[in-house]
Order: structure tokens, then C-alpha cells, then sequence
């Protein structure tokens, strides 16, 4: 894990929104949005794991996929290495794709259950025209035994593979084409607890290998923790807070952090006694109509009359610490 040695930005989100149309009737009239992604700024630096939590429905997977421009934006910029994909050309888009990849949320769901493992992993080199035929089946053995599986497996089907190793054989279709920068949506959460880890230990030891830079999502805080070198906190298509690892941890300042972080179990049973659950009231509103002000203000414990009112600024409180709180005005 680098500690943004380089301090390099591969890829820049600014004031992205990604809102899908609500279409009613018969002419299906155009009669509101849901606001799944609503203005959000974050820079993800090279050979970093930038952590990306909330609960579900956020809009976490949301931000990934319309980063890669699997969702084209309703606006705002996606800068990589310099170059905003929200206004390339499909042709261009096409050519980048190469450096930006998705690990997907599903094991189950998102590999062919028609094609071989050899033809799951090798397609994106065959998109992208890599090499002979020879040369991309001696690439895809090559990434079977990276990802620790056996490349004798090349032949077999998914159906004929356990969760954990459908998970390796989608990472490893992930690196085919050797990108910079992948998305990890929820790479374990449908996996077992035994497994994860394991999973999360391949894309440690890969990301070490081929200097990948992640932009990892999950809902478990203990698992973004372990992996991230710094971590976004997203409520309501808004982030919250962002900033290293260490400091969300010891030091969150923001109020949905908090209770996000009070939730998370600490196996010490005396500091475990001593800690106070905040337990937050009330649901989250919908996207389509969230609320006027901040859009965490009908939660918060610690609501003021601002909040209601005026959208709070994501302003640096200190050094790399970002949140979106009118406490701190």
C-alpha cells in the first residue's frame, strides 16, 4: 500500500451527477430524477486504494460505474490522466477502456455462464486486438496462476467453480489488458467470510505487483479499513467526509461518520463497554426528493437550523481532511 508517495492524480471527479430520469404515463412524460449521484469532487491519486463507503443506495456504485462511463453523466468531469471521458468521442472512449477496468459486485452473475474461463478472460484482449491467438491463451494461463487458480481450469465453465474462485476469475479478467486503475464494487460482499479476506489479500498482493491504484467500494467499514489508504464517506449521492484511513478512524468529524464508525464491532470487550452506539432516527429520504439543506439534516443528531437551509460547503478543515458540516463553520 502506497501512502500517495507520488502525489500524481490519475483520476479527477468533478462536481459529478448522475441523475436518472422518472418517466409517468402512457407518453411517458418526464416528471422528476432520482438524484443518485449529486455533485461530488474527489481526486484518487496513482498506486493508492481510495475506499468508498455508505450505506445501500447511496450511490456508491453508482459513482464507479459513471466514472468508467458505464452510466454516460448528467454532468460534471471525469479527468484521467488528464483527459475528461465524459466529453471523448465513443472511439476514444473505447481506446481508454483499456486503462480502466470493474471488478464486479457478483460472482455468480456476471461471468457468461455460455463461455469457457479461457474465452471469459481472454475476450477483452481479443476486443482490444492483443496479440496472436497463441499469445492470448499463453496470457490468460499466465493470469489464472496470478490470481491462484490452475491454469489447466481454462476449459471449464463457471457454473463448475466455487464463489470465491469465480470472484479470482473475474479479477483476473480485470487484468487482462493490463489497466492502471480498477473499480472494486463490492468485490467480496457476496462472498463468505472465510473468503474475503482471501480476495482482499490477492488485491493487496496485485496491486503491490502490477502499482494498480483502486477505487474500492464496500458497506463494511472493517474490510475498507484493512485495504484503503484513504476513505470517502457517502450519504444520499453527497460525500460527507473524506480523508486517510487513520485519521476517519480516530478522529471522524462528521456526524453521519460517527454513527457509521459506532456501528463497527471492536473485538475488545472493554473498550466495547465503555463505546456509545448512535443509533440514528428515522429513514433515508428518496433520492428523488431529498431533503432542502444538507441532505443528512432530517438524521443528524446534532441538526441546526442552517442545516435545513443552506447546502454545507466540502471545504479542508486540516491537512487532507475534507467534510461537508455547518458545525465546523
Amino acid at each position: 500500500m502506497s501512502a500517495n508517495a507520488s502525489r500524481e492524480k490519475l483520476v479527477e471527479v468533478k462536481d459529478l451527477r448522475m441523475w436518472f430520469p422518472v418517466l409517468r404515463g402512457v407518453l411517458q412524460r418526464h416528471v422528476a430524477d432520482v438524484k443518485a449521484v449529486d455533485g461530488i469532487s474527489f481526486d484518487i491519486y496513482k498506486g493508492e486504494t481510495l475506499g468508498l463507503v455508505g450505506e445501500s443506495g447511496c450511490g456508491k456504485s453508482t459513482t464507479g460505474r459513471a466514472i468508467l462511463q458505464l452510466y454516460k453523466p448528467t454532468g460534471g468531469q471525469v479527468l484521467f490522466e488528464g483527459q475528461d471521458l465524459v466529453r471523448m468521442k465513443p472511439g476514444e472512449l473505447r481506446r481508454m477502456r483499456r486503462r480502466m477496468q470493474m471488478i464486479f459486485q457478483d460472482p455468480y452473475a456476471s461471468l457468461n455462464p455460455r463461455m469457457t474461463v479461457g474465452s471469459i478472460i481472454g475476450e477483452p484482449l481479443e476486443v482490444h486486438n492483443i496479440g496472436t491467438k497463441a499469445e492470448r491463451l499463453e496470457r490468460v494461463r499466465y493470469l489464472l496462476e496470478v490470481v491462484g487458480l490452475n491454469p489447466y481450469f481454462i476449459n471449464r465453465y463457471p457454473h463448475e467453480f466455487s464463489g470465491g474462485q469465480r470472484q479470482r476469475i473475474g479479477v483476473a479478467r480485470a487484468l487482462a489488458v493490463n489497466p492502471s486503475f480498477i473499480v472494486c464494487d463490492e468485490p467480496i460482499s457476496a462472498l463468505d467470510v472465510s473468503i474475503q479476506a482471501q480476495i482482499i489479500n490477492l488485491l493487496e498482493d496485485l496491486q503491490e505487483q502490477f502499482g494498480l491504484t483502486y477505487l474500492f467500494i464496500a458497506h463494511d467499514l472493517s474490510v475498507v479499513r484493512h485495504i484503503s489508504d484513504r476513505i470517502a464517506v457517502m450519504y444520499l449521492g453527497k460525500i460527507m467526509e473524506l480523508t486517510t484511513r487513520d485519521e476517519l478512524y480516530h478522529n471522524p468529524m462528521h456526524p453521519y461518520s460517527q454513527a457509521l464508525l459506532s456501528a463497527v464491532p471492536i473485538p475488545d470487550p472493554v473498550v466495547e463497554e465503555k463505546r456509545r452506539r448512535i443509533i440514528l432516527e428515522g429513514d433515508v429520504p428518496t433520492p428523488v426528493n431529498p431533503p432542502k439543506g444538507c441532505h443528512f439534516c432530517t438524521r443528524c443528531p446534532k441538526v441546526m437550523d442552517i442545516c435545513k437551509e443552506q447546502e454545507p460547503p466540502f471545504k479542508e478543515y486540516s491537512t487532507g481532511h475534507f467534510v461537508a458540516c455547518w458545525l465546523y463553520e
